[in-house]
């Protein structure tokens, strides 16, 4: 099914670049079957994840280990590596800031439950402290955490001024993604400082 959407838009076999925040099944967990698909792709990732898990598990070749503020080019499109240490989750985690269009691929953060529309210029971060209340309550707590290190990333993201929040779960947002992502770190200090 991805593959076909893929399809709508390029040839998947052309896909050169295929990058992921950290390691973990939804993350990167079908990289082998995409290189597999795509023969010239190359796996970027943090040096943490090349060199713990993702060349050794995943990976059909050896992955481009990025160093933070790194861009990688792709003709079209910029893209700074940003170095996240558990931001969203996992020591290895990384983003992706689009610098052409101002995109930052967020992974889990801003993460919602249910049903919800593609993209949104409306609050996500009600919906993100909902689904925070929600896994904290159950057996999924624990999910994410918070500390004086998340602020101090959620601040370094916010000072990129993105234009829109590229949502791995849930709607991505379009907007002033500076405000989104300083009410998201206080969300998670709110609800997660201490738990």
């Amino acid at each position: 099914m991805v593959k076909d959407a893929v399809a709508t838009v390029l040839d998947p076999s052309s896909i050169r670049w295929i990058s992921f925040s950290h390691f973990e099944a939804d993350e990167c967990g079908a990289l082998r079957e995409w290189q597999t698909i795509a023969p010239d792709s190359v796996a970027a990732c943090s040096l943490v994840s090349k060199e713990v898990s993702v060349d050794d598990v995943v990976a059909l070749r050896p992955s481009r280990a990025m160093a933070d503020g790194e861009c990688l080019e792709t003709g079209r499109f910029s893209f700074q590596f940003l170095r996240t240490p558990n931001v969203p989750h996992c020591w290895d985690a990384s983003l992706l800031f689009e610098q052409t269009g101002r995109t930052l691929f967020c992974s889990d953060l801003f993460h919602q439950n249910g049903d919800v529309e593609p993209s949104t210029s409306s609050d996500v971060v009600g919906r993100f402290r909902q689904m925070l209340l929600d896994y904290e309550a159950g057996p999924f707590g624990g999910y994410l955490q918070y500390s004086d290190t998340t602020g101090k990333v959620l601040a370094q993201l916010a000072d990129l001024a993105p234009e829109t929040l590229a949502v791995m779960h849930g709607s991505s947002f379009v907007g002033d993604g500076r405000q989104a992502l300083m009410d998201l770190s206080v969300a998670m200090r709110e609800t997660l400082d201490g738990a």
